[in-house]
């Protein structure tokens, strides 16, 4: 694996985990109930873009894992100890 696609997959990674971690803090405030209707609107509009970036990134590494299985490039770990 080149150094630019290890880095493009941090990038990737650190993306996610904020998208993820954003949408959370954003259903957290709204289960709270204490936001005013227009915040809770934009909030909403916000929580689904993230839901959808979270999404695509999740089924982009599922195409990723199939892609390796079926090229064998995946090895079944097997410890020093066996």
């Amino acid at each position: 694996m080149s150094n630019e696609t290890a880095s493009g997959n941090t990038d990737s990674l650190q993306h996610f985990e904020a998208a993820l971690n954003e949408l959370e803090t954003i259903i957290n405030q709204m289960e709270s109930g204490q936001m005013p209707l227009q915040q809770s609107l934009t909030a909403y509009k916000r929580g689904s873009e993230l839901l959808s970036f979270c999404q695509k990134a999740l089924a982009d590494v599922e195409q990723q894992i199939r892609i390796l299985n079926e090229s064998n490039q995946l090895q079944t770990f097997t410890p020093i100890d066996e």
